[in-house]
């Protein structure tokens, strides 16, 4: 009666180890998030991690026109010098509970035109992030967005 008892105590603290280990798990798991802006001449595209614990970013992945590609120079025809991003090759990127990673970032002047403007937006739009990463324990995280969304404003033509 003992040795049952023994076993049956042993056996609930491991199924209670199991628990703690699935709420440990759980308790620190990131919440990864694309966020966009564009409002008063600033354009960007951040990484937001909203959980609870790190993400570990392995790569960005841009996807325009079919083809992929891992530096947002690549795929857009604005001068590299003039705008804020982040490149992820060959190492990684830590993201911590309520920060951000900068993927692109473009403050216009006030003077700047309209239609400059809309030619980023436009640029922007026809582009689509994928984000690679991993949590502390190891499991793959993969998020996607289209940016489509910096063209909502822009009127189509009516024929």
């Amino acid at each position: 009666m003992a040795l049952a008892l023994s076993i049956l105590a042993l056996l609930a603290t491991f199924y209670q180890l199991y628990l703690q280990r699935l709420h440990n798990e759980k308790s620190v798991k990131p919440l990864i998030q694309i966020n966009l802006t564009d409002q008063n001449g600033l354009l960007y595209v951040h990484v937001q991690n909203n959980g609870l614990g790190p993400v570990i970013l392995e790569k960005l992945v841009f996807t325009k026109a079919g083809q992929t590609y891992t530096d947002i120079t690549q795929c857009l025809e604005l001068n590299p010098k003039e705008y804020q991003r982040v490149i992820i090759s060959g190492s990684v990127k830590v993201v911590l509970p309520g920060e951000y990673l900068e993927v692109f970032s473009k403050q216009f002047r006030e003077d700047i035109s309209a239609s400059v403007i809309d030619d980023a937006r436009h640029q922007l739009a026809d582009l689509k992030l994928t984000v690679l990463g991993r949590d502390i324990y190891d499991h793959k995280i993969t998020i996607e967005r289209n940016l489509k969304w910096f063209k909502r404003h822009q009127v189509k033509d009516i024929k």
